[in-house]
């Protein structure tokens, strides 16, 4: 059974791509037909892709590994968050600083100054400060929130990117090839599919294109750790298991 049907994706609007004069001919093989000087995408193989990405998310964090959710233009920003907050992934949301990934020491020291500023008003040194320089830092705390707030928990490399928007997000994806890191991505019909290994085509700039087929990537990511928690649940049950069993065999002998 698909993990989103026709029906689904016909309402949210995920068929409507860009104008025929805005496209990439290498999407082509994605595209159903031409309507008013819109192209259709076909949903069929759309269907198929969110599977397979679906998939592929849900073996990767069940295996432990976490996914960073990169959409920074205004229809993809709320999509985003809620849904990477929902599911435990790292987003970013507004615009992706060069070097996230690629040189995350220096991002590391930022996230570093965030966390500092906030245990300063914790702990009530904002109380002895002068005023202007509790205003200072409020400012600077809210300006590195906004931009690395979504990844202030990532201490080591994601395992995949979840992209709305490649073209937009380049920067991003360039990173994350420079370092081996899968990229899925909702693909229109004027991106490179070539950029992206776990592509789904479908209209990137419709809001509830965007939502529904962000829940469903953010789906694979709970399904995923559903499957992680049990098997370590298990894990611990065997180790349990097997401690009794050795303390009983102690017993016995003495």
């Amino acid at each position: 059974m698909s993990q989103v049907s026709m029906k689904q994706l016909l309402e949210a609007g995920v068929h409507f791509g860009h104008q025929t004069r805005r496209w990439n001919p290498k999407m082509a093989p994605y595209i159903f037909t031409e309507r008013n000087g819109i192209y259709i995408i076909d949903l069929q193989k759309t269907v198929g892709l969110i599977d397979k990405a679906y998939n592929f998310v849900r073996e990767l964090t069940d295996a432990g590994e976490k996914i960073l959710f990169v959409g920074t233009k205004k229809q993809a920003q709320e999509a985003i968050k809620k849904q990477a907050e929902r599911c435990g992934a790292y987003y970013v949301n507004h615009r992706w600083l060069g070097g996230t990934l690629t040189n995350f020491e220096t991002i590391s020291k930022r996230i570093k100054k965030l966390h500092e500023i906030n245990v300063m008003e914790e702990d009530g040194t904002f109380d002895v400060l002068p005023k202007k320089e509790v205003l200072n830092l409020k400012a600077e705390r809210d300006r590195l929130e906004k931009y690395l707030g979504g990844i202030k928990g990532m201490t080591e490399m994601p395992g995949a990117m979840f992209i709305v928007d490649p073209k937009k997000e380049r920067i991003a994806i360039a990173e994350a090839k420079n370092l081996g890191i899968p990229v899925i991505a909702i693909v229109d019909t004027n991106c490179d599919p070539d950029e992206v290994d776990y592509l789904i085509p479908g209209n990137d700039d419709a809001i509830r294109a965007v939502n529904l087929l962000t829940e469903t990537i953010a789906n694979a990511i709970l399904e995923g750790n559903q499957g992680a928690q049990g098997q370590a649940e298990s894990t611990e049950s065997v180790e349990e298991s097997v401690a009794s069993t050795e303390e009983e065999t102690t017993t016995s002998e003495e």
